[in-house]
């Protein structure tokens, strides 16, 4: 049987995070770079000013491992409008090969995930993995724009306003940096759920089932990592998805976590069931998972990007909704004179 696991040889040279108001407003709002009370960033469409988060993340992200675009080999990027345009109109302005993604909220796992393996494997010396989402630019396309005033249900997440950029590289060029060392691409999941108000229930399944894999595959127990994080279940899938590990004895001991419940002051920002899309978990890593890793704070986390791969059509036509899961396994550079996986 072919192993689906990978050991990877990669390292998060540098990151970058762009916001809005109301992630800011959140218990992390002093952990992200940039940010803009009007969610515009300075552009006349919702669209436009999520082109420019990624933008100015990945600007960000370079200026900080000291990089220009020749220094890159390819950028992986990708969004949840239609044919990634916030992605290929915000990264027009770098002169680097481009990648486009559709994982969903998982592109963050997905981008980084190819990243590494193209640096690992020596096709690259460096790339770039970018991604982000906005709540006006989600709302209009997936559901109803916001004028209308729809009632969201109590299942339902909000989209967070963000960008997440990070550049990759070969970790024997930076090791006083947070590495990448394992990671498993996830597979597509259906079970039944056709909700778009729940999407936390039509992603857990697939995140269970990654971990599951992983750690069957690699004989990990739970208790080697300090973090098990998902990006984003928010409350109702974070519940479904501890649930359907115990059903199969898996247990993660109180190491649980997730970057929709972790982004917004669930009570004092009605945001019901926590966060999602592409900047959630983007952001959350960026900005919170990554400095506490790079501080030894946290030795080793595994982080689960989670997606629900539907289009404005599928969800008008009843479709089920399929979900995915990709895992990476991540480690402080100060586990340096530590077993290496």
């Amino acid at each position: 049987m072919m192993q689906e696991w990978m050991r990877l040889d990669a390292a998060v040279a540098a990151a970058g995070s762009v916001v809005g108001k109301k992630e800011h407003a959140g218990p992390l709002g002093g952990c992200f770079d940039l940010h803009d009370e009007s969610d515009r960033f300075g552009k006349k469409t919702w669209e436009g000013a999520e082109s420019e988060m990624q933008r100015m993340a990945f600007g960000l992200a370079l200026s900080r491992c000291g990089m220009a675009d020749r220094d890159v080999g390819a950028l992986f990027a990708g969004d949840l409008l239609n044919q990634c345009v916030s992605s290929a109109y915000g990264l027009l302005s770098y002169d680097i090969p481009y990648f486009g993604l559709y994982g969903a909220c998982s592109t963050c796992a997905e981008g980084l995930l190819l990243a590494a393996m193209a640096v690992s494997c020596g096709v690259w010396t460096a790339c770039g993995a970018v991604t982000s989402s906005h709540y006006c630019s989600a709302e209009r396309q997936y559901r109803t724009p916001l004028e209308y005033g729809a009632q969201r249900p109590p299942t339902a997440q909000w989209t967070v306003t963000g960008a997440g950029a990070f550049v990759v590289g070969q970790a024997g060029r930076y090791p006083e940096r947070v590495r990448i060392c394992a990671g498993m691409p996830g597979r597509a999941q259906d079970y039944g759920i056709n909700d778009p108000g729940n999407m936390g229930a039509a992603m857990a399944p697939a995140a269970a089932d990654t971990l599951r894999r992983y750690l069957a595959a690699t004989g990990f127990s739970p208790r080697r990592y300090d973090l098990i994080v998902t990006g984003d279940l928010g409350f109702e899938g974070g519940r479904l998805f501890c649930d359907l590990l115990r059903a199969e004895g898996i247990d993660l001991g109180g190491r649980y976590a997730d970057c929709g419940q972790l982004i917004y002051d669930r009570k004092g920002q009605d945001v019901h069931s926590g966060g999602s899309g592409c900047g959630c978990s983007a952001v959350v890593l960026a900005a919170y998972l990554l400095p506490r890793m790079q501080s030894g704070e946290l030795g080793r986390i595994l982080f689960l990007g989670t997606g629900a791969m539907m289009s404005p059509d599928s969800v008008k036509q009843g479709e089920n909704i399929p979900a995915i899961a990709h895992l990476l396994e991540l480690e402080s550079p100060k586990l340096a004179g530590a077993e290496r996986s």
